[in-house]
């Protein structure tokens, strides 16, 4: 059975609260789940000690039995020194600028590192 370690949504619309879950990964989000090892409360400044609550006795069990943690709960991890901080996400080729934006955008860039590398003409 794959496990994850992912965010279960729990609490009423337009007020998010997450647990923090031990579940098969092929349950559904806020299905079935084996363990609940913490939480996660988005309407709390990021800055508040009650914003993510963790277990970590009981996820480094987990951890250690093979649960794979999601993107976002890995970061939560990485910040709470239980894993190593996983590195950030590449952006996506698709947002990138189309090749003639791309020429244009060179081709200024070219035109201001000659102009400020010219000495201003005197008169």
């Amino acid at each position: 059975m794959a496990l994850k370690i992912r965010m279960s949504r729990v609490g009423a619309k337009k007020r998010p609260q997450y647990r923090i879950v031990v579940a098969d990964a092929r349950s559904p989000r806020d299905g079935k789940f084996l363990e609940k090892v913490g939480t996660y409360n988005p309407m709390l400044k990021a800055d508040d000690a009650g914003r993510v609550l963790l277990n970590e006795e009981r996820i480094k069990y987990w951890l250690s039995n093979g649960a794979t943690p999601s993107e976002r709960v890995a970061k939560f991890l990485g910040a709470a020194k239980i894993i190593a901080m996983p590195e950030n996400r590449k952006s996506v080729q698709k947002a990138q600028p189309k090749a003639k934006a791309q020429e244009r955008a060179k081709a200024a860039a070219d035109a201001a590192a000659k102009a400020s590398a010219e000495p201003p003409a005197q008169s």
